[in-house]
């Protein structure tokens, strides 16, 4: 009978996965297993520290529901949902970059027409968005999908509202023939992300803050194109060197300009690479 130690027990693992018959399943789990055992030998983990890692992503699940994915913030604040962004999507010069998705898109956004109130009794100042999708050959994109969802004044979304029936900064729009879009809106905040939950634990045991720069999210999708997953963040923000789920790009950085009504005018414009 094989005895195992500390020395030879990483190897036993990696050989039970051997007739894993998914090539890549064999493949990512066969390099977990590696890292994670190097891991617990790097820092010379305890059963004390595994068992309260243990009751952390216990915890991580059982704060999720269907409007709240802990887990997701938990990749967020970690960095590796950024990471996985960068390496799967490398956008050739001039298309409009990715970043993360986070925790508050939900399915089955209300449609609108152009120029409709996205809003839809959401705290904030007035704002309205105009932007434009296009190819990377400048040649407009009609028809393109575009999803769009953002939090409040008070750095909340609908979702994390008791109660509240209907959709409010959020919604789906169709680029017109020249491939123009615009809504009505309030102007983006910075707001923390959700610390209430072991994600926040994490966050304040490591000595960081929990806040998100002001952006708007963006997810657009086009016949031929890759589906773009990004945001727009607000220029001034005190937390863009220092978002807290490591998600801004100087590329994504737009202005919402002050009007001569006290109102606020956002424009950006959105290149879509093509499928590959």
């Amino acid at each position: 009978m094989q005895e195992y130690d500390q020395h030879n027990l990483t190897q036993a693992v990696i050989a039970r996965l051997a007739d894993t018959p998914n090539v890549r399943t064999r493949e990512i789990m066969t390099s977990l297993v590696r890292h994670l055992h190097d891991f617990a030998r790097e820092v010379r983990l305890t059963e004390a520290e595994w068992e309260q890692g243990i009751r952390f992503l216990t915890a991580t699940g059982h704060k999720c529901d269907d409007k709240r994915q802990e887990f997701i913030l938990l990749s967020d604040v970690l960095g590796l949902s950024m990471l996985t962004v960068a390496m799967n999507h490398e956008k050739p010069e001039g298309c409009t970059e990715s970043t993360v998705f986070g925790p508050f898109h939900v399915e089955d956004a209300p449609h609108y027409e152009h120029g409709a109130d996205l809003a839809n009794g959401a705290k904030g100042e007035p704002c309205v968005v105009h932007g434009r999708v296009t190819g990377a050959d400048g040649r407009p994109i009609a028809d393109a999908v575009v999803e769009t969802w953002q939090a409040d004044a008070d750095g909340r979304y609908d979702v994390q509202y008791e109660g509240l029936e209907v959709a409010q900064g959020r919604g789906v729009l169709t680029s017109g023939d020249d491939g123009r879009f615009h809504f009505r809106t309030v102007v983006a905040q910075a707001y923390p992300i959700p610390d209430d939950g072991p994600v926040g634990e994490l966050l304040r045991a490591t000595g960081r803050h929990p806040w998100r720069p002001a952006h708007l999210h963006f997810m657009i999708k086009a016949p031929g194109y890759e589906t773009l997953v990004t945001h727009v963040f607000r220029r001034g923000d005190r937390y863009l060197d220092s978002d807290a789920v490591f998600g801004v790009r100087k590329s994504l950085i737009g202005d919402w300009v002050r009007q001569p009504d006290s109102t606020y005018r956002l424009d950006f414009d959105f290149v879509l690479n093509p499928a590959r």
